[in-house]
């Protein structure tokens, strides 16, 4: 009876182990499952992305022979004030007219007017007041053509027919004509990185949101770290244990989980509406995104405080230290890489943000790019939110490698952060 009883007991034991090495087969198949899936739609994020933005980095350009014809300009010298009124178009006309004889009527003139962008006459200014030898001379240049044909330029390589959207018939055997003859390239887009915001997509770029980001964070770190160092230093080494810093702790928490819209109303309501603060501004973008991050800032500096042990402390009292010479030449050093690594997390997520600036009105359309903190500016994220709202079918090339450049940024920062943190750290 003994021994049936044992058999009964070690089957049940068996069972219960069966059982549990089941569940824990379930729960690791749940865990690599879960992992599977964050990977593939990483995967596919970036590859529709990449695969979407990847050909804004390159640009049909039309090859022109130019001829800086004073009579066609306008103009008999190079100065500031003939340049501002000399008729660049007309020499860029010209020069697609002569490429072009059999051209005639006054629609198909326009239609071949269509190929290049509106932008090249600029260009051609700019070339001539920095050449001011060349009036009357004849060069060869590169323009950027009109968006629509660098839309059907780039689809050609993808189908045979190409996606002409809004060039006709006659306008695509013109880009035939000049692809053929070498006078039509794809070439690196240098106006992208160049260029402020424009109506045309060939003109647009991002460097006045890039600036614009670069100086919002600026004004971000240069509140937000040192205002959250002091108040975790205060929280966790001078603040006397009661209900009141209780209090205070328990709304750092809460405030760091509130949405950031609330902070652009904030924003709004006291930097705009109350202090008068210039709208649009680095300045302003940089306040609220300094309430955004200081929640995180404090909380991440604590913690690296406490991980500090207390025999660092004890050490340095017990040689006569007194309190703040403990913190400020012992627990500080050993605590900053932390703070550091919260910092630029903090800056990391500040930078992604759109909805506080755009209560505060840096959704406007900037085409200057900003040379200080007061100057108006917009930001990349709220720059690619307004490209993704252009109706041109060229803006969503450009739209997908302005989130490139964004994640590329991001990720330089957080490699930077694991980087600070691995080379200062130090264990215990």
């Amino acid at each position: 009876m003994t021994d049936l009883t044992q058999a009964q007991v070690r089957e049940k034991i068996a069972a219960r182990l069966a059982s549990r090495h089941r569940k824990e087969k379930i729960f690791r198949g749940f865990g690599i499952a879960s992992i599977a899936f964050g990977v593939l739609a990483v995967v596919v994020l970036f590859t529709d992305i990449i695969s979407k933005g990847s050909s804004a980095f390159v640009q049909t350009q039309i090859q022109l022979e130019v001829h800086y014809d004073p009579a066609e300009l306008g103009i008999d010298k190079v100065d500031h004030e003939s340049l501002a009124w000399a008729n660049f178009d007309g020499v860029i006309r010209a020069s697609l007219r002569e490429r072009f004889p059999d051209v005639s009527g006054r629609r198909d003139k326009r239609a071949l007017y269509a190929l290049v962008s509106n932008g090249a006459g600029f260009e051609l200014r700019e070339r001539l007041e920095n050449h001011p030898e060349l009036l009357g001379q004849t060069e060869t240049l590169w323009f950027n053509a009109d968006d629509d044909v660098d839309t059907y330029v780039k689809s050609l390589s993808k189908s045979k027919e190409g996606f002409t959207g809004r060039t006709d018939e006659q306008q695509a055997g013109w880009i035939l004509s000049l692809r053929d003859s070498g006078e039509l390239e794809k070439r690196f887009n240098t106006t992208f990185f160049t260029n402020g915001d424009s109506r045309e997509p060939e003109q647009a770029g991002i460097r006045a949101a890039l600036v614009g980001s670069l100086l919002t964070l600026l004004v971000t770190l240069a509140l937000s770290f040192p205002i959250g160092v002091a108040a975790a230093i205060y929280l966790e080494e001078f603040a006397p244990k009661n209900r009141w810093t209780d209090l205070i702790e328990v709304n750092i928490n809460n405030l760091a989980a509130v949405p950031s819209i609330v902070f652009g109303l904030l924003g709004l309501a006291i930097f705009i509406n109350f202090f008068e603060l210039p709208r649009s501004a680095p300045l302003v973008g940089g306040l609220v995104l300094t309430l955004m991050t200081l929640p995180t800032i404090i909380i991440s500096s604590r913690a690296s405080l406490k991980s500090v042990p207390p025999s660092i402390r004890e050490a340095a009292m017990g040689m006569g230290a007194s309190r703040m010479q403990v913190v400020l030449h012992h627990v500080l050093p050993l605590a900053m890489p932390g703070m550091l690594t919260g910092a630029i997390i903090g800056m990391a997520q500040a930078l992604g943000e759109t909805a506080p600036l755009l209560m505060i009105g840096m959704v406007a359309f900037i085409v200057d790019v900003p040379h200080g903190v007061t100057d108006p500016s917009t930001v990349l994220p709220v720059q690619i939110f307004l490209w993704a709202d252009s109706p041109e079918r060229a803006f969503v090339e450009r739209t997908s490698a302005a989130i490139m450049v964004l994640l590329a940024v991001l990720i330089t920062m957080n490699t930077c952060a694991v980087w600070l943190r691995k080379k200062l750290e130090r264990r215990w």
